[in-house]
């Protein structure tokens, strides 16, 4: 039987940090950047609340103006719109245009969810645990939303409908992975 090494924590961010590069290092698909990419894929997984040129800077790590401007410059392109809130002159929701929706398929991450898609479940499942476990530490550390998905959040109220979208107002729910290191074990 194989013994089963340690792995450091620097070997393991390496890996995700590698693996993000990979997804996204393919240069220009659709004369999209990255970054350009990163947002059409936020904004077709946000929920209604999170659909802001703010929350989609909160997610990017990123200033409120870099994210302006990569904004700005999709709407330009026809690939999203800004649409005004009834309520508040002042802000905005922003969503997908039918040609964002079409070139959304072609996205250069899809490589890497295919990866993951040919893991078996048990491991998959294992793998989303941990690397949510990951992302929630880090945004702690930096005091920063951790983000999350609205089916495992503590606001939802059961009987609501299950939502599968990204939210910035997001706090781990009891099956949420996100909740602290102290307030569970991870399985084995």
């Amino acid at each position: 039987m194989a013994q089963q090494r340690d792995i450091g924590g620097r070997a393991a961010a390496d890996l995700v940090l590698r693996l993000s590069r990979a997804a996204l290092g393919e240069g220009f698909v659709e004369a999209l950047t990255s970054a350009q990419w990163t947002a059409l894929r936020y904004f077709s997984r946000a929920n209604r609340f999170s659909r802001t040129v703010s929350a989609f800077a909160e997610f990017h790590a990123t200033t409120r103006g870099t994210a302006s401007q990569t904004v700005k410059g999709l709407i330009k392109q026809g690939y999203l719109a800004r649409i005004p809130s009834d309520t508040d002159g002042r802000s905005a929701r922003v969503d997908l245009t039918d040609n964002a929706k079409a070139i959304l398929p072609r996205y250069p991450f899809e490589v890497v969810v295919d990866a993951a898609e040919a893991l078996p479940g048990r491991l998959r499942g294992q793998l989303v645990k941990l690397l949510e476990r990951m992302l929630g530490h880090v945004a702690r550390q930096r005091s920063r939303p951790s983000f999350g998905i609205c089916a495992s959040c503590a606001h939802l109220r059961s009987g609501e409908r299950r939502w599968s979208k990204q939210c910035i107002s997001f706090e781990p729910g009891k099956t949420s992975a996100l909740q602290p290191f102290s307030a569970r074990k991870l399985t084995q």
